[in-house]
């Protein structure tokens, strides 16, 4: 499984490595690598690609639409450490963006990548139709704003210190991180011109991925140690977060890990052995840095 997605990391920052050096130099550029190239485990693009074998697609194009995917990710983390909005100091082990560089530029550092991820979705490196380039940016847009990573993020500090259900943690958890996973689990599909049908329940299953990844991070935050997590930890108690496990307690939210697991596993049956894939990451999703 490491060597996996030490493969799909490899492949994604030499393809973005080059994507870069091919644009004009800016000053924005050693913050933006900064944040792109801090050594996250790059779990999105295996989810990506582990769907894309599901339908035998090309590994290549693949790792392209998992680029535009981490480019979005590192904006987002950037965005999130901002003291207006989670206020980290720490992100994988290193100063995050803004202390590296001032809150400024860290800004701008993560507008510039999430316009990067549409710079790379509409580039002809990316050999497939205009059609299907188009929907696929219509799909990550809607991801990235105020339906997917932005809206959640919102909801997410609107929460904070108040008494919030279990649906709407949920609905909040879905939008911050399950959207981005969505637009992995349906890219193949797009790809491949599914029906309609067939994206959304594929979008459904990556709701639950992303839903089960989110689970998983705050269960690292409630036991996990800096060095481990490359974060620090403990900080959704102190800011009062709506999670999981300020709901439900710590192991009965790892139950619900588990279920959510076995319900996403049930829906791939049908492709057979070609799911083991995918089955791995989600075992190695939960049990990350424990």
């Amino acid at each position: 499984m490491q060597n996996k997605l030490n493969k799909i990391a490899k492949d994604t920052n030499i393809f973005l490595k080059k994507f870069i050096k091919k644009q004009k130099k800016t000053e924005l550029i050693i913050s933006m690598k900064y944040g792109l190239f801090s050594g996250g485990k790059k779990i999105r693009s295996k989810i990506l690609i582990d769907i894309g074998s599901l339908f035998k697609l090309n590994y290549k194009s693949l790792i392209v639409i998992g680029s535009a995917v981490e480019c979005i990710h590192a904006y987002s983390l950037i965005h999130d450490d901002l003291p207006c909005m989670d206020n980290d100091t720490i992100r994988r082990g290193k100063p995050s963006t803004h202390i590296k560089f001032g809150e400024s530029t860290a800004v701008l550092a993560g507008n510039s990548l999430l316009t990067m991820a549409f710079e790379i979705l509409s580039h002809k490196s990316l050999n497939i139709s205009e059609k299907i380039k188009i929907d696929l940016i219509n799909k990550i847009s809607k991801s990235s704003g105020h339906l997917g990573i932005a809206g959640g993020q919102y909801l997410d500090l609107s929460y904070e210190h108040k008494k919030i259900s279990k649906k709407k943690i949920i609905e909040m958890e879905i939008k911050k991180t399950g959207k981005l996973f969505s637009f992995c689990c349906v890219a193949p599909l797009i790809l491949r011109k599914k029906s309609k049908n067939e994206i959304k329940k594929f979008e459904n299953i990556g709701s639950e991925i992303g839903l089960l990844f989110q689970i998983a991070d705050d269960l690292i935050d409630y036991k996990g140690n800096l060095s481990a997590a490359g974060k620090k930890t403990g900080k959704d108690k102190k800011k009062g977060k709506a999670t999981l496990i300020s709901l439900l307690g710590y192991k009965n939210t790892i139950k619900y890990a588990n279920k959510l697991i076995f319900k996403i596993n049930n829906k791939l049956k049908k492709y057979g052995p070609k799911s083991k894939n995918l089955a791995e990451t989600l075992d190695y999703v939960l049990n990350r840095n424990k």
